[in-house]
C-alpha cells in the first residue's frame, strides 16, 4: 500500500496476511476500522488454493470396464457370424426363398444391415443398467457406513461420513495405510509437561526415583515446578529461567480471550495446539499473557504487567520449521526470541556461548524416548543499529511483488543467527483410545502401515512402540544420512543384506524402516527411489520423521506409481490434504485442527480406531457384495441373450427374436432387477463379529479373490453353459408340441416357456449365491418369480385389448394347461444348478 502525503506521509507499507480479515474471522478489542474488500469471487484465498479434486476410479470399475469391452467384441463377433450365416444360407437357398422377394445385387448392403440387426438383437448381452445399479448399490452401502453407531463418537457428536459412495469397495482391498501421527494416532490435545533450562530438567510430576539429587558434585534428576518457582526467585540460573518463560509468553501469535473476572480465566486461541500449550505452560510460573494489541502485547510477570512492543514476527512455515519475534522489552532493549525444531535451532547457535547445548540435546533424547513433542528455545540481543539495518531490508522484502515469501525467509535468516540456547520444552500428546489394538489388528489383516510425521526421530520411534506399530523384537533400520550418495549407499547395503539373508536369519515380518526428512529428500530422487521403495516394502512398518506435507504426498505417489496396490491415507489437518488426495482412498479425521482434512477426504471419521471397522467390516462387505452383484448382472443377461443366438441358428439367421419385445424389456427392468440390489446391499459372507475377530479374512479382498478376470469369465462361461441346456433341452422337449386337440402352441408359446425356464434358472442362481437371507432377499428372489407368473396372465389379456402387443393373444391356455411348461420350468433350472451346487 502506497501513501502519497497526508498524516502518514510518503511511504510504502507492506500488506500481508496479518492485515487481511478472512471470511468468518472475528475482530476483537476494536471499536471501528476502515477496510476495503479485496480478493473476492475467484480471487479469494479459498478459490486460489483450491485444487481440482482428483478423479478416483476403483480397481473393480476398471476391471468391469475392460470386461465390457471384451463382451462388446464378442457381441460384434456374434453379430458378424450371424450376418455371415444369413448371407451364406440365403445365397444357398435363394431358389426356395422366392416368396421373400429378396433384392438382387445388394449383398454388401444387406450384410451391413444384418450386422446392425443382430447388434440390436444381442445388445443387452452387455447389461446397460449395470452402471446405474452399481451407483445405487454403492450409495446404499455408503448410507450403511453413515448409520453405523459403532463408528459414532459421542464426545464430539460426530458420526462416520462417506463423502463419496464411489470408493466403498476400495475399502475392502487396502494394502498400505499412510498415517499422520499428531491428531491422527494421538489426541492433538497438548499438555506442557517438562522443560530443560540451562542444563536442568523440570517436570510437572516427578517420580521419587527421578528426583534431583547431587551425585559426585553434579545435579542429576528432575526438579518439579514448585522448585522451579523457587529457583526463579533466587538462584544462579534465575535470569536464564526468567528469559525462558518470557520467551514462552511473548514469542507467539496467540490471541487471548478473557472468560472471567480473574486474570487466570483466559482462553487462548492459537494457530496450533503446541503454541497454545506453551503459552499455558508459562502461566504455571505466573508469566500470564493477557492482552494483545496491534503492535504490542502485555504479560503479567509475577503480578506485574509488562508491555512488549512487537517490532516484527518471522512466521512459522513447514520449510523454516521455526518462528521468531523481534521485541522491544520494557527496559528498551531489543531481543530476538526464536523457537523451533532442534535441527534448525542448533545449527544457528553461537558456538562460543553453547555451554549447555550437549546437556540439552541429551535431555531432548530423553523426552523423545518418552514420546514427548520437543522444541528448542533460543534468543539474542540486537543492537539499535543492527535492527535499523535489518528492519529496512525486511520492509523492502515485505513490499516486493515477486517471491515475497522467499524474500522474507531470506531476510529472516540474516537475523536468526548467533543465537543463545535457553532450553527446550516437552509437550505430551496422548495416544487416542484403541490405537494400539487397531494397528495390531490391521497388521494381522495384511495391511502395511507407514507413519509420516513431522516429529523428531526418537519421539516417532517411541510412539511406534506405544501404538504397537513396532514390536520389541523388531530390527530397526535407521537411515540418517546427510548426502545423496550416502543415502543411496546405505539403502543399497541394507537391501543387499536382506536379499542375502532371506531364508536364513532375517525375518521380514520383524523389520522396520526409520528415515528422517533429509534422507527422505535424497531417497525420493529418481535414481534412489526404487531402492528406497523396495527396502520399505520389505519392512513390516515404516516411519518417516521430520517430513514436510510435500514429502508426505510424494511418498504416497511413489508407492502408488510403482506398486499395484490400493493405498489409503489418513490425516486430520490441512497439511495432510495433499497426501489424502494422492492416495486411492482418503480418510480424514474430524479433530482439533479443523475440518480441512475431513472435507478433502473420501471418508471422515472421528477417531483412528474406527478405521478398523471401516476397513475390516464395511470394506470387506462392500467389496464382496459389489463383486457378486456385478458378476450376477453379467450372468443373467448372457444367459438370456445367448439363447437368441442359438435360436438364430434355427431361423436361418433371419433376425427373428424368440421372445416378445416387452418381455425382453421387463426382464431387466422388473423381473431380475431386485436380486442384484438385495445381494449388493444386504448380503454378508460373514457377520461383523467374525470379520473383526478373524482379520486374516480381509486378505481375500487384497488378493482380489471375489472379482478378477478369471472369476468374470468363469461366470460368463457358466452363463453360456446354462443357455445351452435351457435352449437345446427345452427345444428338444418342445419339438413335438402338438396338443390333445391337434393344435400347436407356436413360436410365442415356445418363447414364453424358454423365457420362464431362463428366469427361474437365473433366480435360482441368485438364491444359491446368497449367503444371508433377509425379508428383502425373499421379496427380491421368490418375489420376482411370483411377479412374472402374475404378470403373464394379466399382460396376455390386457395388452391385446389395447393393441399394445398382440403376440400373447390367446396363449394363456396353451401355457398353463401344458404339462411340458411346468416340466421344463422345473426340470431345466434344477439341471443347470446341479453343477453349480456341486461346484
Amino acid at each position: 500500500m502506497v501513501s502519497e502525503g497526508g498524516k502518514i506521509g510518503y511511504r510504502e507499507m507492506a500488506l500481508d496476511p496479518t492485515q487481511v480479515l478472512l471470511r468468518g474471522a472475528i475482530l476483537r478489542n476494536t471499536d471501528w476500522i476502515y477496510a476495503v474488500a479485496v480478493f473476492t469471487g475467484h480471487e479469494t484465498k479459498l478459490m486460489r488454493n483450491a485444487s481440482a479434486a482428483p478423479i478416483k476410479r476403483t480397481s473393480v470399475e476398471k476391471t468391469t470396464n475392460r470386461q465390457i469391452i471384451f463382451l462388446f467384441a464378442i457381441l460384434l463377433l456374434l453379430a458378424v457370424l450371424s450376418a455371415l450365416g444369413s448371407q451364406i444360407l440365403t445365397s444357398r437357398n435363394r431358389d426356395q426363398l422366392s416368396y421373400l422377394m429378396l433384392p438382387e445385387g445388394e449383398g454388401a448392403k444387406t450384410f451391413v444391415k444384418n450386422i446392425l440387426t443382430f447388434i440390436i438383437l444381442y445388445n443387452n448381452l452387455i447389461p446397460i443398467s449395470l452402471i446405474v445399479t452399481m451407483e445405487v448399490v454403492k450409495f446404499q452401502q455408503a448410507q450403511l457406513i453413515n448409520a453405523d453407531m459403532d463408528m459414532y463418537d459421542e464426545t464430539s457428536d460426530t458420526a462416520a461420513l462417506a463423502r463419496t459412495s464411489s470408493l466403498v469397495e476400495e475399502l475392502g482391498q487396502v494394502e498400505y495405510i499412510f498415517s499422520d501421527k499428531t491428531g491422527t494416532l494421538t489426541c492433538n490435545i497438548m499438555e506442557f509437561r517438562q522443560c530443560s533450562i540451562d542444563g536442568a530438567m523440570y517436570s510437572d510430576v516427578v517420580e521419587a526415583s527421578k528426583r534431583a539429587r547431587v551425585v559426585d558434585g553434579a545435579v542429576v534428576g528432575q526438579y518439579d515446578f514448585t522448585q522451579l518457582r523457587e529457583h526463579m526467585r533466587g538462584s544462579e540460573r534465575a535470569a536464564q529461567l526468567c528469559e525462558f518463560f518470557q520467551l514462552l509468553a511473548t514469542c507467539h501469535t496467540v490471541i487471548p480471550e478473557q472468560r472471567g473476572s480473574e486474570l487466570q480465566d483466559i482462553e487462548y486461541q492459537a494457530a496450533s495446539p503446541d503454541e497454545g500449550a506453551l503459552v499455558k505452560g508459562a502461566t504455571l510460573v505466573d508469566y500470564i499473557f493477557h492482552t494483545r494489541r496491534p503492535r504490542s502485547i502485555t504479560v503479567s510477570v509475577m503480578g506485574v504487567d509488562k508491555e512488549f512492543e512487537v517490532l516484527n514476527i518471522n512466521e512459522f512455515n513447514s520449510t523454516r520449521k521455526r518462528m521468531s519475534a523481534v521485541l522491544r522489552c520494557p527496559d528498551g532493549t531489543i531481543k530476538l526470541y526464536c523457537k523451533g525444531a532442534d535441527t534448525v535451532i542448533i545449527e544457528r547457535l553461537d558456538e562460543t556461548r553453547g555451554a549447555s547445548v550437549q546437556v540439552t540435546l541429551r535431555h531432548l533424547e530423553e523426552y523423545a524416548t518418552e514420546g514427548l513433542r520437543t522444541l528448542c528455545l533460543a534468543m539474542r540481543d540486537i543492537s539499535e543499529e543492527e535492527y535499523r539495518t535489518w528492519s529496512a531490508m525486511h520492509a523492502k522484502a515485505s513490499t516486493t511483488l515477486t517471491n515475497r515469501q522467499q524474500e522474507l525467509d531470506r531476510v529472516a535468516e540474516l537475523i536468526e543467527r548467533d543465537l543463545v540456547l535457553l532450553g527446550a520444552t516437552a509437550i505430551e500428546d496422548k495416544l487416542q483410545d484403541g490405537v494400539p489394538q487397531t494397528i495390531y489388528t490391521l497388521a494381522q489383516a495384511g495391511i502395511k502401515i507407514w507413519v509420516l510425521t513431522g516429529d523428531r526421530q526418537e519421539t516417532a520411534i517411541n510412539i511406534g512402540y506405544s501404538c504397537k506399530l513396532i514390536q520389541e523384537d523388531f530390527s530397526l533400520i535407521i537411515c540418517n544420512e546427510s548426502t545423496h550418495w550416502e543415502t543411496k549407499e546405505f539403502l543399497q547395503k541394507k537391501l543387499d543384506a536382506i536379499r542375502e539373508g532371506r531364508g536364513s536369519n532375517i525375518d521380514l515380518e520383524s523389520l522396520a524402516l526409520i528415515i528422517d526428512g533429509r534422507s527422505l529428500d535424497f531417497a525420493l530422487e529418481k535414481d534412489v527411489e526404487v531402492l528406497f521403495l523396495e527396502l520399505a516394502t520389505l519392512c513390516r512398518a515404516v516411519i518417516c520423521c521430520r517430513v514436510s506435507p510435500l514429502q508426505k504426498a510424494l511418498v504416497v505417489k511413489l508407492v502408488k506409481r510403482r506398486r499395484k496396490a490400493i493405498l489409503l491415507a489418513i490425516g486430520d489437518g490441512a497439511n495432510d490434504v495433499s497426501m489424502i488426495q494422492a492416495a486411492h482412498v482418503g480418510v480424514g479425521i474430524s479433530g482439533q485442527e479443523g475440518l480441512q482434512a475431513a472435507r478433502s477426504a473420501d471418508f471422515a471419521i472421528a477417531q483412528f480406531r474406527y478405521l478398523r471397522k471401516l476397513l475390516l467390516v464395511h470394506g470387506a462387505w462392500s467389496y464382496h457384495r459389489l463383486s457378486k452383484m456385478i458378476l450376477f448382472s453379467f450372468y443373467k443377461n448372457i444367459t438370456l441373450y445367448i439363447t437368441q443366438f442359438w435360436f438364430a441358428i434355427f431361423n436361418v439367421f433371419s433376425g427373428q427374436t424368440v421372445y416378445e419385445s416387452w418381455s425382453i424389456t421387463f426382464y431387466t427392468v422388473f423381473f431380475t432387477v431386485m436380486p442384484p440390489f438385495a445381494i449388493g446391499v444386504f448380503d454378508q459372507f460373514l457377520n461383523a463379529r467374525s470379520l473383526d475377530r478373524y482379520p486374516e479374512m480381509y486378505k481375500m479382498g487384497q488378493k482380489g479373490v471375489f472379482f478378477n478376470v478369471r472369476s468374470f469369465w468363469g461366470w460368463a462361461v457358466n452363463a453360456f453353459y446354462h443357455s445351452l441346456i435351457l435352449f437345446f433341452l427345452g427345444t428338444a422337449l418342445l419339438f413335438d408340441d402338438a396338443e390333445s386337440d391337434g393344435m400347436v402352441g407356436g413360436q410365442w408359446v415356445y418363447g414364453v416357456i424358454i423365457y420362464t425356464a431362463v428366469l427361474t434358472t437365473v433366480l435360482l442362481k441368485a438364491a444359491l449365491i446368497t449367503n444371508m437371507w433377509t425379508k428383502w432377499t425373499v421379496l427380491a428372489i421368490p418375489g420376482s418369480l411370483i411377479l412374472w407368473f402374475a404378470f403373464l396372465p394379466i399382460y396376455s389379456i390386457v395388452a391385446p385389448k389395447f393393441r399394445t402387443s398382440t403376440e400373447y393373444e390367446g396363449i394363456l391356455g396353451h401355457i398353463y394347461a401344458n404339462p411340458r411348461f411346468w416340466l421344463i420350468s422345473a426340470l431345466l433350472p434344477v439341471l443347470c444348478m446341479v453343477r453349480d451346487y456341486g461346484y
